[in-house]
């Protein structure tokens, strides 16, 4: 894969203030509707778009970033790097941490996927520009962010419990750039036991790039297969960790 917008590629070296400026520069390129050729009603299917999942693991200093492109079940491709890490995780900052090992492992993919997984959020972030928008703009590629956590924006319905395939709308607040009330994402519910005694929590769902909420969340329930992740960030956890094996 090729960078496209070079002018946003992460800097560590940046301050804070840079790095947030960027961000904002960053969500003001991407856009959060769907703009892309492939069906994505075939998301997940044989005949489907080619998608990519990335995914990290960490040793001492370095990111093991792991890449897994996937046409419905079949591996198609998978590729790794291995990147020093210059700065610590900082809340909303992440793709100045992890961003540039992600650029030296997508960048060695011969495949040119046709929608981005990521590890992370898209536009559920302060300045609209989570790990998912911000390497979507870079590569100029159709891009969800998948996170386990709720960085910011505010749910609009009770979270818990809810069924298999369930979603509940996430609203910007006042701590998202976003406008008041505009759906950012969704908590998405993609697995859930069966007897009710005990629960698991949504995975919060939201656009990176070129794709708009409600398609992100059908994309992700689309790619399940009997786990709680959708199958290209499962499959890039893995071998993330089987990459990482290998590394002195």
């Amino acid at each position: 894969m090729d960078v496209v917008r070079p002018e946003f590629l992460p800097d560590a070296d940046a301050s804070r203030e840079e790095m947030e400026a960027q961000q904002r520069a960053v969500a003001e390129a991407a856009t959060f509707v769907d703009d892309f050729a492939f069906d994505a009603a075939r998301v997940g299917r044989p005949e489907g778009p080619l998608v990519a999942g990335v995914d990290q693991a960490f040793l001492d200093d370095r990111a093991v970033s792991a890449v897994v492109c996937v046409r419905g079940d079949v591996v198609v491709e998978r590729t790794f790097a291995v990147t020093p890490l210059e700065i610590p995780y900082i809340p909303g900052l992440l793709s100045y941490r992890e961003g540039g090992p992600i650029v030296d492992a997508l960048s060695q993919l011969e495949s040119e996927p046709e929608l981005l997984f990521f590890d992370g959020s898209g536009r559920i972030h302060f300045r609209e520009a989570g790990i998912a928008t911000h390497m979507g703009v870079v590569f100029d590629v159709p891009a969800i962010g998948v996170a386990k956590n709720l960085l910011c924006g505010t749910p609009d319905g009770d979270v818990d419990g809810l069924a298999d395939g369930e979603r509940v709308p996430v609203l910007a607040n006042a701590d998202v750039t976003a406008p008041d009330g505009e759906v950012i994402g969704y908590a998405v519910q993609s697995r859930q036991y069966a007897s009710g005694a005990q629960s698991i929590n949504p995975l919060w769902v939201s656009p990176g790039h070129r794709v708009s909420a409600s398609t992100a969340a059908d994309a992700v329930l689309a790619s399940t297969a009997g786990y709680k992740l959708p199958e290209p960030t499962r499959l890039a956890d893995a071998y993330a960790d089987e990459a990482k094996a290998t590394v002195e």
